[in-house]
């Protein structure tokens, strides 16, 4: 049997290089993917030569979605094998010897089988050329990551193979080769859209997605190997193969049609049950082949997935009349959605997505403007005609309150997380470019739900910002703001209103103090004092109109406010608008930091201070954030900084130095590390102040709450979801032997490859 298709596969192979099409689909697929890669590997030699940071170059090269050679192949296979396969069958039913090989003591399984082998064997010569890019990539690039592109070889190979198995069920289907080549056309052209089909039903969404092929070898690509994928190309492959075989024994045996469709359709069950087991998350197996794993959740949310035993629920709820996301989580869009927490499901694979539909007031004013007549219910079933759902689907105000309270996430779109054991978490989407949370807002949720996380309390009843309040001054952004990626309570923290009337309670650990009017009274300040002396963390910002109060706080840590306000001559910045640079000591604080200084990123501290030590306190001091080197000084005369000009006065005290901003503190109290901050400028993280943009200068002001509470923490949260740098961050040609590479894959290796064909033509044309 195996000698039979051997031979078989043998002579299509012989048949196949004998022909220019084959020779051509060689030259043009060389062609093109030696142009891709020359292209990307001149990008990444220009980068380097300006003094860019070209990390990640395998991923530039081959997996990257602007120009990457895998990424691009990936969607021109499709045109490349319909031209190799029309032929295959349908050239034995035209030329009549078909019934040759009927005639012969050969099975039907053993001539296609063979056939397809014929085609595995040339995809694996189209491999072969992309795998002399990767030959030529390990060379020329620093840690290259081979194990990352051969993943990504395998899956274009996979999807060659099933694009063959389609090709070849066409092509038995005619005697004509231009309609095998349009139909295979069409049945991959069907394969790419049925993803989108009946996405209303829940197990016939699941079969319809999971039959759909783009994006199939994708994960391949980006150097996931996952068995879901993998069972995918062999049911197909199988699937179209069986259909083939089944064909022709209804041609070659006389078979009654009935009988031949009962089969047909059996074999397609089947392989429709099949994938949809593959697809179930208790069935499937990965391997990360990257080196960073960045494929795969970091170690710390693995940690906190793995304490979540028993079963758990997140259930996302779509409120029809909401202006915001909530149509990502339309029933055409579930699968998509779901996908979100496919890493969470590879290590928790008991968890379960729902999706509930309903419709309640909410803010939005467009809608209100175009229906300002019409009821709920009106405005849902307007809203689900012009998106094309079914209203009916949509749960009305009364029944969605019985089920649960949204009132308090103002019914927008937001997921709930539901343990077995009753623990509830809140997952939002916040109003930036990225809108869904990620990995570090999903696993922050979860570790509500295993452990206590830090309290954050804000002193009130002095004249403090508001944490809760919504004018520009307010904190509400920074402290719960739920639309706000890097609001305390997204990170992982609990926020509360905090009296110094009475003792602070066990369970604040940090507490803020900003930009105090009045002074404590002594119960207060003894209750404040008690506090610190119980090693209690403090983040304390401060304001040059405050300074004679906030004076008498930052004493107690051995720090004064300097006189004046801070200013400096900016073309694009108003003079009391100071730029602060992090400190390379700040890097031992939070990996933030570090990361703003190698991003030459900065905050922006309106109406600022300088801070400046005036004992020791037996605190370990790190200075976290500085002024410019040079032009920065204490203003003492100007007080309006729109329509004066400044200029330095050193005759009455004003000083032109660097400045600290913000200070790290710290020291032992019992077994514990106390963590105290403190800024010159209580307007740095206002809701204001994250609004503003500065010309030719990155701001980063949210990471002055990450970093700092992160360390205030014991780096408990924000979760740190850091993966190691990628070590493929150097190239080792420069222009002109980019240029070489260039030229040998665009020009010599495609005349190689044409030569060869010539060769072959020539001498068979001989013979």
């Amino acid at each position: 049997m195996f000698k039979m298709i051997y031979n078989i596969a043998r002579t299509e192979l012989q048949m196949l290089f004998y022909s220019p099409v084959a020779w051509l689909i060689l030259v043009v697929f060389g062609v093109q993917s030696g142009m891709l890669f020359a292209d990307q590997l001149a990008g990444l030699v220009s980068s380097q030569e300006m003094g860019y940071d070209i990390q990640g170059s395998t991923i530039s090269i081959f997996a990257s979605r602007w120009g990457g050679v895998f990424t691009t192949m990936q969607n021109y296979l499709y045109f490349y094998i319909p031209l190799l396969t029309m032929s295959l069958v349908s050239k034995e039913l035209s030329s009549g010897s078909i019934r040759l090989l009927y005639s012969s003591p050969i099975t039907n399984t053993q001539i296609i089988v063979g056939k397809f082998f014929s085609m595995m064997i040339y995809g694996l010569i189209m491999i072969g050329i992309l795998f002399l890019i990767t030959l030529c990539s390990w060379a020329v690039v620093k840690d290259f990551e081979l194990s990352m592109v051969l993943t990504g070889l395998l899956g274009l190979y996979l999807l060659i193979c099933a694009y063959a198995a389609i090709g070849i069920f066409m092509s038995s289907l005619t005697s004509y080769q231009i309609v095998a080549a349009i139909g295979t056309f069409a049945v991959l052209m069907v394969l790419s859209m049925i993803g989108g089909w009946w996405q209303d039903y829940d197990f016939i969404r699941d079969v319809t997605y999971w039959l759909s092929m783009p994006g199939r070898s994708g994960k391949f690509i980006a150097g996931l190997i996952c068995s879901e994928d993998v069972l995918y190309f062999v049911i197909v492959v199988c699937l179209f193969l069986a259909l083939t075989i089944i064909r022709l024994n209804s041609v070659r045996q006389k078979i009654r049609f009935v009988i031949t469709l009962g089969r047909n359709i059996g074999v397609i069950f089947l392989a429709c049950f099949l994938g949809y087991l593959s697809a179930l998350p208790q069935m499937k197996l990965y391997h990360d082949a990257t080196s960073t794993k960045m494929n795969t959740l970091t170690p710390n949310s693995q940690d906190i997935v793995a304490k979540l035993d028993g079963g758990m629920t997140i259930t996302t709820y779509i409120n029809a009349l909401d202006p915001g996301a909530s149509w990502y989580a339309a029933p055409y869009f579930l699968k998509p959605d779901m996908e979100r927490f496919e890493q969470y499901l590879r290590f928790k694979p008991d968890m379960k997505l729902k999706y509930v539909y309903y419709y309640d007031t909410t803010a939005n004013p467009m809608l209100d403007r175009r229906f300002p007549n019409a009821t709920l219910r009106e405005k849902m079933v307007e809203v689900c005609k012009i998106y094309g759902l079914d209203s009916n689907k949509f749960m009305a105000p009364e029944e969605i309150r019985k089920i649960i309270d949204l009132s308090g996430e103002n019914n927008t779109f937001v997921r709930q997380i539901v343990r077995e054991n009753g623990e509830k978490a809140w997952l939002r989407i916040y109003n930036d470019m990225q809108r869904f949370p990620s990995e570090k807002e999903i696993s922050a949720a979860f570790k509500r739900m295993v452990m206590d996380l830090p309290k954050v309390g804000f002193v009130e009843g002095h004249g403090e910002r508001s944490y809760s309040g919504g004018k520009d001054r307010d904190y509400s952004a920074f402290a719960n703001d739920k639309g706000f990626r890097y609001a305390l309570e997204n990170q992982g923290f609990d926020v509360a209103k905090v009296t110094m009337d009475q003792q602070v309670p066990e369970d604040i650990n940090i507490i803020v103090i900003s930009d105090m009017r009045e002074w404590f009274t002594p119960e207060q300040e003894a209750n404040l004092q008690q506090y610190i002396d119980r090693g209690g963390n403090l983040f304390i910002l401060g304001e040059p109109k405050r300074r004679d109060v906030m004076n008498n706080l930052f004493a107690k840590f051995g720090y004064e406010m300097t006189t004046g306000v801070l200013v400096k001559r900016d073309t694009n910045l108003q003079a009391d608008v100071i730029l602060s640079y992090p400190t390379k000591e700040a890097d031992s604080i939070a990996y933030d930091f570090g990361a703003m200084r190698s991003r030459r990123m900065v905050i922006t501290t309106p109406s600022t201070a300088g801070l400046e030590q005036i004992a020791d306190k037996g605190y370990t001091v790190t200075n976290m954030f500085k002024t410019d080197t040079i032009g920065v000084w204490n203003e003492l005369e100007t007080t309006d900084f729109i329509d004066d000009t400044v200029r330095l006065n050193p005759a009455i005290g004003e000083v032109e130095k660097i400045y600290n901003t913000v200070v790290a503190l710290s020291r032992k109290v019992g077994n514990k590390e106390q963590k105290i901050i403190l800024t010159g400028d209580a307007d740095c993280i206002s809701n204001g102040e994250f609004g503003r943009r500065v010309p030719g200068v990155r701001t980063a002001n949210f990471s002055l709450i990450t970093g700092s509470f992160f360390w205030m923490s014991d780096n408990e949260v924000p979760i740190d979801v850091r993966r190691p740098a990628l070590p493929d961050n150097k190239v080792y040609v420069e222009k002109t032997g980019s240029k070489v590479i260039k030229w040998s894959f665009m020009i010599i290796l495609p005349l190689l490859l044409a030569g060869i064909g010539i060769f072959l033509w020539i001498r068979r044309k001989g013979r």
